[in-house]
């Protein structure tokens, strides 16, 4: 194993990083000339169902405000698992005929969704199947309050229909009442909903390998029903699939999926998705959990890599969202047992996370990844309040989604990416770096301190320039513009700033 030249100790690293003043420095030289390659890469995130979300509550108005004027494009949106009645829209089967359809409690939330993102690409995982279509010993029974949240609902590994044309039809019908104005139920009635919203994408179910323990097998076969089914209400309709939540546990679904063969004749390939969450263990204190993300982000993208060989061999028009991009909070891991009081969250995990989302971002832009999805919106206490993208008190955006801001501001797809002078990785630890020049011409660089402690970086051209950022001193505001009279450029613990060259 090849060792990188801090590995050798810490005493190494400390004396190649630190100067007497006890401020590190680190200097980025960019080719610009050297074009490495075109970015596709949007920087997005998922909306999450939840109670804070119900139409009209401060949260959901804000927290939605701050969606439409992000304009992002691939939003994700996924009614999940544990509020069944704010996600399953035929709770009860068929019976003595009538049918349970009711969409009372999902439509206020999902069309508040939808305008927020019109005129923008949104992706759509209605991820939960009725529970009545799989099979198991008796009825699985669900809250009746609609805000109670349930971690057993999704059971059964068989399904009721074993060719899948009942959950096909489900999902078809949930497209009609969305885009064709209302579908024909089962027993031959029209419900009429009245919308003709346009769904460019719909995501075939959530992190399948955990929700009813589908195997590759399983999942591509209801997969191919699913979409055949939606492609007769909507043609034109693209399709996402898997979400798998653990990726690198499961190359063998991967090899599966984006074998062709293993599908049926015309079945569209359009993306695959999967996702990523650091997560330390409960004795790590905030100092000790920035080594943890990033090295597990580092992880992370190793498994990134390795998925990209296996989609570029097997299906290399197929594109790819990472659609779940955050961290998950040791005491988040514990907040369905008894008594659970949550912790607090201290400033700095808001601004570690955020520099931990800004460097995934810049190493999926030089792999060439489609979308990079921040995860989520809206978390609370007793509802991971720590992969949360809002204060949950007010829907007011919190240090997480002003750094999705700043990404989204500054860099997109038609970028194109400048080689760095040097072994800059292999020097630079703790800061990361993506120089890029803009569609527009302009020359810009991406810094990321992934330390703690502050560093200064030394870019050639700068003076002249603006530095936008974002860092513990910016809290929950936009991120901060200055004016750049110096090559020299301070960043503070965590930070992410964008340095515009004049």
């Amino acid at each position: 194993m090849r060792m990188r030249p801090w590995s050798f100790c810490s005493a190494a690293a400390v004396v190649c990083l630190f100067t007497l003043s006890g401020l590190a420095q680190v200097k980025v030289e960019v080719n610009w000339d050297k074009v490495e390659r075109t970015s596709q890469t949007s920087p997005t995130l998922q909306v999450v169902v939840n109670p804070p979300l119900h139409h009209g509550t401060t949260v959901s108005t804000n927290a939605y405000k701050a969606v439409h004027d992000l304009g992002a494009d691939y939003v994700r949106y996924v009614p999940w698992l544990p509020y069944p009645k704010l996600g399953v829209a035929e709770l009860e089967p068929p019976a003595n005929g009538k049918t349970s359809w009711d969409f009372s409690l999902i439509d206020p939330m999902t069309i508040d969704f939808l305008e927020a993102t019109k005129d923008h690409s949104a992706i759509l995982n209605f991820s939960t199947i009725p529970q009545w279509m799989w099979k198991t010993e008796k009825p699985v029974p669900y809250p009746s309050d609609p805000d109670q949240v349930t971690w057993d609902y999704t059971q059964g590994t068989e399904p009721r229909d074993p060719t899948f044309k009942e959950v096909a039809d489900y999902y078809a019908r949930l497209l009609g009442w969305y885009t064709k104005g209302g579908f024909t139920d089962e027993l031959g009635k029209r419900h009429e909903s009245g919308y003709h919203y346009s769904i460019p994408y719909w995501e075939v179910l959530n992190e399948v390998e955990f929700e009813h323990k589908m195997s590759p097998e399983t999942y591509t076969k209801l997969y191919d029903a699913v979409v055949t089914a939606m492609r007769k209400v909507q043609p034109d309709l693209k399709f996402v699939g898997m979400a798998l939540a653990m990726p690198s546990q499961t190359p063998h679904f991967f090899e599966y999926f984006l074998d062709r063969k293993n599908h049926l004749p015309g079945i569209p390939l359009d993306f695959i998705s999967y996702h990523f969450y650091a997560v330390p263990t409960p004795d790590q204190t905030p100092e000790i959990q920035g080594y943890t993300f990033f090295a597990q982000a580092d992880g992370f993208l190793n498994t990134v890599r390795y998925v990209e060989e296996i989609r570029k061999r097997l299906s290399p028009t197929t594109r790819t969202t990472i659609d779940e991009i955050g961290a998950i909070s040791a005491d988040d891991l514990s907040q369905g047992e008894p008594g659970h009081v949550a912790k607090p969250i201290p400033s700095s995990y808001w601004s570690l996370t955020g520099a931990m989302y800004a460097y995934l971002f810049g190493e999926m832009t030089r792999m060439g990844i489609d979308v990079a999805g921040e995860s989520q919106l809206v978390g609370y206490p007793t509802q991971f309040p720590s992969v949360s993208m809002v204060d949950w008190n007010t829907g007011n955006p919190n240090p997480r989604f002003r750094v999705l801001q700043l990404l989204h501001d500054n860099f997109g797809p038609g970028d194109k990416l400048v080689e760095l002078g040097g072994d800059f990785f292999s020097h630079n630890p703790y800061v990361y770096a993506m120089p890029v020049i803009t569609k527009d011409g302009k020359k810009r660089v991406l810094l990321v301190n992934k330390s703690q402690n502050p560093m200064e970086v030394q870019l050639a051209g700068a003076s002249g320039g603006q530095l936008e950022y974002c860092d513990q001193t910016t809290g929950f505001d936009p991120a901060k513009k200055v004016s750049v009279n110096s090559d020299k450029i301070s960043l503070n613990g965590f930070s992410v700033a964008v340095v515009t060259l004049n």
